[in-house]
């Protein structure tokens, strides 16, 4: 995105209010600047309210927050996706009122990865932040990315215990994008934007308030396959996430405590209001994999789009000519039948680490790799797998 159309989405983002009607006004128009200069009579007819037409429409006012966000933006690794952009991750836009954009710190691709949301107290107990840990480092080990806020407590746990095993993991922000929440987590939030993603709807130098952080939770709900609560009172943000996700027709799983613990009492609660008890990280991977082949087949899409990027095959492809495009080819001569690491396949390939989340997950889901502990391999099962893509069709 050139940084004409930066700025013309940094100016819809600035309107503020309801995100609908810009949202209709970005499908209408495809593009941010088209929007712009559709004009007040067609952000009216959008449903654009007065404040919303005068603040799209002032053009003379300057903007330090649009100066702040045009330097962050300039760093490497910084990213935006609007409303209109073909890489909006395609789950969140199911959800109730997606954001209208994302500022990203890391990859962005990883948005697309399927994910599990692990969320719970900000004061766990010494069990439940175990639980955490041992749930989100399982569920990183078999290739799904764990997605949580960054708060203190089971969020931390839950993207350190990612982390350790060399998985993914997407952290959620309730404040601006460059702006760790709680402060003490900087240096996490920084080793996230490194090897993972680090995402939010706030511009940056936005602080922290209490109202963002529901809105955040719907974010975190709306990326994830399910949601996973560890520990939790009966008044907790975690159950917020929760009740979202299940709104959006995500799993939602509880694990069960000690009846003498307050910390559990909101998981036991949802237990009783139909959230699936669990005991074993392998109780969830099973739960999600249906919806994990659904954001699947949306990523076959997205990939079979037109794109100058590496990795992305011509419009109209099969899947046969996924396989046979010469990304694709590269990284197949690059995989082994013993595991490899990411790190590893980037040396080989000369790929990006969101080139290769995607391809990967495309080439998993249709059987041709296997995923264990962070780590790819072809699998030895299916001896047509064992062949160069093209292999046997006349190549």
């Amino acid at each position: 995105m050139t940084e004409t159309r930066h700025d013309a989405l940094l100016r819809l983002i600035e309107a503020g209010g309801s995100s609908a009607a810009r949202r209709t006004l970005l499908d209408a128009h495809r593009d941010p600047v088209a929007v712009l200069a559709a004009g007040p009579r067609a952000w009216r007819e959008a449903g654009c309210d007065e404040v919303q037409v005068r603040a799209i429409a002032d053009t003379a006012r300057p903007s330090a927050n649009r100066d702040l966000a045009h330097a962050w933006l300039a760093e490497p690794g910084h990213h935006l996706l609007g409303w209109h952009d073909p890489d909006y991750p395609a789950l969140l836009r199911r959800a109730a009122n997606p954001p209208l954009a994302l500022f990203v710190a890391g990859d962005p691709g990883l948005l697309w990865h399927p994910a599990v949301a692990v969320v719970g107290s900000r004061s766990p107990t010494a069990g439940g932040r175990d639980n955490a840990r041992d749930f989100a480092r399982a569920i990183a080990a078999t290739g799904l990315g764990v997605t949580s806020g960054l708060a203190a407590g089971i969020d931390t746990a839950a993207h350190e215990a990612a982390l350790a095993v060399g998985g993914i993991t997407v952290a959620v922000l309730g404040s601006g994008i460059d702006v760790p929440y709680p402060r003490a987590n900087a240096g996490l939030h920084a080793r996230i934007a490194e090897r993972g993603a680090v995402v939010s709807e706030y511009p940056p130098g936005t602080p922290s308030q209490r109202g963002f952080f529901p809105a955040r939770n719907r974010i975190i709900a709306g990326l994830a396959l399910g949601v996973l609560v560890v520990e939790a009172a009966e008044r907790s943000g975690a159950l917020i996430t929760a009740r979202l996700a299940s709104d959006a027709g995500r799993d939602v799983f509880a694990v069960p405590g000690s009846i003498h613990n307050p910390m559990a009492r909101g998981c036991h609660r949802l237990i009783r209001d139909g959230a699936g008890l669990v005991e074993a990280a392998s109780e969830v991977t099973a739960a999600v994999a249906p919806l994990a082949a659904e954001l699947g087949d949306a990523l076959r899409q997205r990939l079979a789009a037109p794109s100058s990027g590496p990795g992305t095959p011509s419009a109209g492809a099969t899947r046969a000519d996924v396989m046979d495009d010469p990304d694709y080819n590269r990284l197949w001569q690059a995989l082994g039948h013993d595991p490899t690491g990411m790190d590893r396949l980037v040396e080989r390939t000369g790929l990006t680490t969101a080139e290769l989340s995607s391809m990967l997950l495309v080439m998993e889901l249709e059987g041709r790799v296997a995923v264990a502990h962070g780590r790819y391999a072809r699998r030895r099962h299916d001896t047509a797998n064992t062949a160069p893509p093209g292999a046997g069709r006349g190549k």
